[in-house]
């Protein structure tokens, strides 16, 4: 690291005390919590696993940093919170950060990551999802009875001139439009796609490779798509048909559809002009649209309030209840929004400025990852309060911790804060955790 002159920050005097400041207390770090995503990494093997997918062509006697060292410094310093390669000027010193990725030296420069970033291609992109795939297949010690795959499609806003960006009316701004795919809180697949695209394509080519892995693994297991009405095309209602595959799939609101609906409309606005409630209704139909091959089943959710008539509508092919099947089953598929809006608020996976389209992927797939490390530690507080916890608030009460780092040759020392509020929970993960 650099040597520079210290400046001496003066602050406002602590009852008589003089209050002063300077960057010069050796190894302390704010990185204490990357011990846990050392321990989660290994109890996954994730890192290591994408590391040996992924080729290496540069001339072996002058690399320094291997590809699993700089794919570790980057997927832990995405989880504790720094998005930006230019932070691993400094952090690439940190004792443990370098401790988290089994390094005891400085690791990787912000270009040398830059490098491995502009190295990616589309072969990259298979290595990764295929370990996202399989680390979700291997958390299950028998198999499931049934897995429901949650497919949606989210903007990635762009701020510069990177290939393959499209200014999408809907969204109103220049963006990606990738596909994101999860089971449960397992993200499956993050694949970044142009904007000037239905947001359907590709999903059917996705679904049949989840499919096929999952029912290799499992062959009894029963495999249910949920999605919105961007999803609802008629090859893919199609192909799950003939695959033994159930889906539910929103459907998009038509004058055929409200009026087919109309006589259970009209009951629930007399029923709210009554009552002032709002009043929620459902009816089953037999529907196709001009475009489909043939009818399908079709459940309306009928609703009146203050605001007037809100109809909507699913298809499916699965037996039951339509309102079970509605409420229980299909607005289910919210809390995949909320796992999208994790990775992208908080793990930054809308971070993609570089200038090419596969770095930018492979940027995607970097907070991937980091997503199911953060995702392992979740699991691990099964049972507590922060089960539920989203990723920024793991990351501020277990991974954000103050710590002071000795390390000599026999060992390496971390004397976390003695202030640390969520001590307990810190010890419980660390239990949880296999030690790799």
């Amino acid at each position: 690291m650099t040597d520079c002159t210290q400046e001496t920050m003066r602050f406002p005097a602590c009852r008589k005390r003089v209050v002063a400041a300077r960057f010069d207390g050796g190894h302390v770090t704010s990185n204490g919590g990357a011990l846990l995503l050392r321990q989660a990494d290994r109890d996954l093997g994730l890192t290591a696993a994408v590391a040996r997918r992924l080729p290496d062509r540069r001339q072996s006697g002058k690399v320094r940093h291997r590809v699993l060292d700089m794919l570790r410094q980057r997927v832990f310093g995405i989880a504790l919170g720094y998005e930006d390669l230019n932070d691993h000027a400094v952090l690439r010193h940190d004792l443990a950060l370098q401790t988290a990725a089994e390094r005891d030296a400085a690791l990787a420069s912000a270009p040398t990551l830059c490098r491995l970033e502009n190295r990616a291609e589309r072969s990259w992109m298979w290595a990764v999802h295929e370990v996202l795939v399989e680390t979700f297949i291997a958390s299950h010690a028998r198999p499931p009875e049934e897995v429901v795959l949650d497919m949606d499609a989210t903007d990635d806003a762009v701020h510069g001139h990177q290939e393959g960006r499209f200014f999408h009316g809907y969204y109103d701004h220049y963006c990606f439009l990738p596909l994101c795919v999860f089971a449960g809180d397992h993200l499956l697949v993050a694949y970044l796609r142009r904007a000037d695209i239905d947001p359907a394509k590709h999903a059917l080519g996705v679904l049949k490779l989840l499919v096929d892995r999952l029912r290799r693994a499992w062959p009894e297991v029963r495999i249910i798509v949920r999605a919105d009405s961007d999803f609802c095309r008629w090859r893919l209602m199609r192909w799950c048909e003939r695959h033994d595959v159930g889906y539910i799939l929103g459907l998009a609101r038509n004058p055929r559809l409200v009026a087919r609906a109309a006589a259970e409309m009209d009951a629930a606005r007399a029923a709210f002009e009554i009552s002032t409630m709002k009043q929620r209704r459902f009816a089953e139909l037999v529907y196709g649209a001009a475009s489909w091959d043939r009818e399908r089943r079709v459940i309306a959710r009928l609703e009146h309030g203050p605001l007037g008539a809100n109809p909507r509508f699913v298809v499916t092919n699965l037996k039951g209840r339509g309102q079970t099947l509605y409420q229980d089953l299909y607005c289910a598929r919210g809390e995949m929004e909320n796992r999208i809006k994790e990775q992208q608020l908080q793990l930054f996976a809308d971070r993609t400025s570089c200038h090419r389209w596969w770095p930018n992927q492979f940027r995607l797939l970097l907070t991937s990852l980091a997503y199911a490390l953060i995702n392992a530690i979740r699991r691990a507080l099964a049972g507590t309060d922060m089960a539920r916890a989203q990723c920024a608030t793991i990351r501020l009460k277990l991974l954000k911790v103050g710590a002071i780092i000795t390390r000599n040759t026999r060992r390496v020392r971390f004397q976390l804060s003695s202030a640390c509020p969520d001590q307990d929970l810190f010890r419980l993960v660390v239990a949880r955790l296999k030690p790799g």
